[in-house]
């Protein structure tokens, strides 16, 4: 992330491994197979009980910005789906002092985004890119049956210097990701060319926000203390609010 983001903090819901992340922390339960939910899996565990989980690490460590799944889980896999349910429950009660009373002291997060990787411009993009090369590209069929809505973009956040990193935390989810899989089809520097950006929309904002954002933490003061004073005042207001309901 860029501009501010050295001194801000966030935090993203989603594979940690690989990122070289100060911190991690695990909630309980564990990952459901896309095909189907076992007893302990996270898809199967009471709202409130992951909900109550991350408010308190929310507290803990004060993200100024988080950033999700949307409502569908990017695709319906059942964790990313209940991923989305708990991390917009917990952005919305992490600053009501009279939520979760035992879970730390109020802390509000004043922005909080969903992750943009299955849009259609993006495939697109790497569809064409396959093509002018003269490789077969695994998108095609994907893209003449594609059936999603499009999706608003808010922030293109310029980051191809980190997509060796981000693919290394990918295959390391070595149950779900397939390292010969059509994700890693287009070579990182065709990847960069083509789209050097990771995109995202914002569900909700506490601050005043952009038509276009390269930066997260757009919005939010540069200086710290005046951020972390918003984010414990209790007295904000949604600036911006677009949470969608889920299409069943």
């Amino acid at each position: 992330m860029r501009g501010a983001a050295g001194r801000h903090r966030a935090v993203r819901l989603g594979k940690p491994w690989g990122l070289g992340l100060l911190a991690f922390e695990r909630l309980g339960a564990e990952g459901t197979a896309y095909a189907g939910c076992h007893s302990r899996a996270f898809a199967l565990e009471p709202l409130e009980v992951p909900t109550e989980a991350l408010v308190r690490e929310i507290r803990r460590f004060r993200p100024h910005v988080m950033t999700t799944y949307d409502e569908n889980g990017g695709y319906p896999h059942p964790d990313h789906i209940k991923c989305h349910d708990v991390s917009m429950a917990a952005f919305n009660a992490a600053g009501d002092p009279t939520a979760y009373t035992n879970a730390g002291d109020p802390w509000q997060p004043l922005k909080i985004y969903y992750n943009l990787t299955f849009h259609k411009a993006r495939v697109t993009a790497f569809h064409e890119a396959l093509v002018a090369m003269g490789e077969e590209s695994p998108y095609g069929d994907w893209l003449a049956n594609w059936e999603r809505a499009d999706r608003r973009i808010h922030a293109k956040v310029p980051c191809a210097e980190h997509f060796a990193t981000r693919d290394a935390a990918l295959l390391a989810h070595a149950t779900q990701i397939d390292p010969d899989g059509a994700w890693f089809k287009v070579p990182l520097e065709q990847q960069a060319k083509v789209w050097p950006t990771d995109d995202f929309e914002l569900a909700r904002s506490y601050v005043p926000v952009e038509d276009m954002e390269d930066d997260l933490f757009a919005g939010i003061p540069s200086d710290v203390p005046a951020a972390d004073a918003l984010a414990t005042s209790g007295t904000l207001e949604l600036a911006y609010d677009d949470l969608k309901e889920r299409v069943a």
